[in-house]
């Protein structure tokens, strides 16, 4: 979802604008983020070639978005990850680390 007003409020504007501007879906019709059924499917793949699909996830996680689709994740996937992680107070934090505990490790290998 990339429209600054369809964003979650509460999150800092400036740094939402900015992952929002390189955002795949920046330019397609809102509504078609906002589907039941089979179509969440199609909807999350639409965002699996995104540049900011980790930007777009933790700011929906952050921010307990509750419909559509952000990050490449439903409103179940969502709330699955918000249930198995209760102790995250940032997703982006949380996502960052992760990233960069992967691109160490694939860095370890590489070079072993």
């Amino acid at each position: 979802m990339t429209a600054v007003h369809h964003l979650p409020y509460g999150s800092d504007a400036e740094a939402r604008a900015a992952w929002v501007s390189k955002a795949r879906c920046r330019n397609i019709d809102p509504e078609e983020l906002f589907v039941r059924g089979a179509a969440q499917r199609e909807a999350a793949a639409f965002c699996r070639n995104c540049p900011v699909i980790l930007e777009c996830a933790a700011d929906a996680l952050d921010n307990r978005v509750e419909y559509g689709i952000w990050g490449g994740l439903t409103e179940r996937q969502r709330r699955a990850l918000l249930k198995q992680h209760p102790q995250v107070k940032s997703w982006a934090a949380f996502i960052a680390a992760r990233r960069n505990h992967h691109s160490a490790a694939v860095t370890g290998a590489a070079s072993a």
